[in-house]
């Protein structure tokens, strides 16, 4: 009835056609379903394949109002550097309500050539509002990023994901091989203001690190679940912190709840966004298309995310760092910390069974 309703209107350019198709979506009442203009497109293409965009570098959503949200800001962008945060609202765009623009249309906006500038006022989870003058440029997006920590004891990776795009597992896998090439003995998985993008390779990277085990489950619209099951080899197996905050969304809680249901890996941070809906990608034509919700999905034991987000087994009370994983950072140092402890431990329990055996042999004389 909408789509007869709707097409009654005479549509004689692409905007107006663009425009029906929203108002046929409405009634939904999903923010993540909706028509994707060549802009947004090209550039959602951009980001799933590509490895740099142009704008100011926000990751958006929608809170329970239907106000925009911001999700996660970029490593290294302009609404980073401009003290941009997760929880953040995005009041208006260049002068014009968030609420009127719509979230597709508050992000498109935000978008642009570089050099050009954005006028963004923004309040605070606290209810400070202000207003920030953005420059667009190109964002390296730089998807994996590693290195590794030494102190006295031990030699622990670190490896940060700053969102799921198609190059990740494969980039994943050469980062865990370098690691094991320095012989690190544990793991810091960093999935802090990673909002997500391609679920496949969310699972993916799950897989590489799980072995035999379900990484998650997904529901239909007619309730009809579908769990997915981890391949037998890993690529690292020794002990793992994963970091998570308010920016982890999506494709990164998946990977995040599949690690700490298994107990794989302890969550340590804060409690995570809370996006457990899929979409699945449709062309329209060759320059546009439309995002559409096809199924939500289940941590392994079978907890929802959506709307919930996932609570860490240990939680970080700390200032987030200006930048992740250097030596000011105290959430890496925190995770440095409780590795060592699990590190040490796993050296009292080899040294017991070793001492237990010199025992046995000494009994048999």
């Amino acid at each position: 009835r909408i789509r007869q309703k709707t097409l009654q209107k005479q549509i004689e350019t692409s905007e107006e056609a663009y425009s029906a198709i929203e108002d046929m979506l409405r009634p939904l009442d999903d923010p993540y379903t909706r028509v994707l203009r060549p802009k947004d497109y090209e550039l959602l293409k951009s980001s799933n394949f590509g490895s740099e965009i142009n704008g100011v570098g926000l990751q958006l959503g929608e809170d329970d109002d239907n106000k925009v949200k911001v999700i996660s800001t970029l490593g290294g962008s302009p609404a980073e550097e401009a003290g941009i945060v997760s929880g953040d609202l995005i009041e208006t765009v260049d002068g014009i309500s968030s609420e009127k623009l719509g979230l597709a249309s508050t992000a498109s906006k935000l978008r642009g050539e570089s050099g050009t500038k954005v006028l963004v006022q923004v309040s605070s989870e606290s209810g400070e509002i202000r207003e920030v003058d953005l420059e667009r440029r190109s964002v390296d997006l730089r998807p994996v990023r590693t290195k590794r920590l030494r102190d006295d004891s031990h030699t622990i990776g670190y490896l940060r994901i700053t969102q799921f795009s198609e190059s990740v597992p494969k980039k994943v896998e050469e980062a865990l091989q370098e690691l094991k090439e320095k012989e690190v003995e544990g793991l810091i998985l960093d999935l802090r203001n990673n909002s997500g993008g391609l679920v496949s390779s969310g699972i993916a990277v799950a897989d590489s690190l799980l072995s035999e085990k379900p990484v998650v489950e997904t529901k239909d619209r007619n309730g009809i679940k579908d769990a997915i099951i981890s391949q037998k080899e890993t690529s690292f197996d020794g002990p793992m912190v994963t970091l998570v905050n308010k920016g982890t969304a999506s494709a990164s809680e998946i990977l995040a709840g599949s690690l700490q249901d298994n107990e794989r890996s302890i969550l340590m941070g804060e409690q995570t966004y809370g996006k457990g809906l899929i979409q699945s990608l449709k062309s329209l034509g060759e320059d546009s298309g439309i995002a559409i919700t096809v199924a939500s999905y289940l941590t392994p034991n079978g907890n929802n995310i959506q709307g919930q987000g996932m609570t860490p087994d240990k939680l970080l009370d700390l200032p987030d760092a200006s930048d992740y994983g250097s030596t000011d950072d105290k959430w890496v140092r925190n995770a440095e910390l409780f590795l060592g402890s699990l590190l040490e431990k796993e050296e009292v329990s080899v040294q017991t069974i070793e001492l237990n055996n010199e025992e046995i042999k000494s009994l048999n004389g």
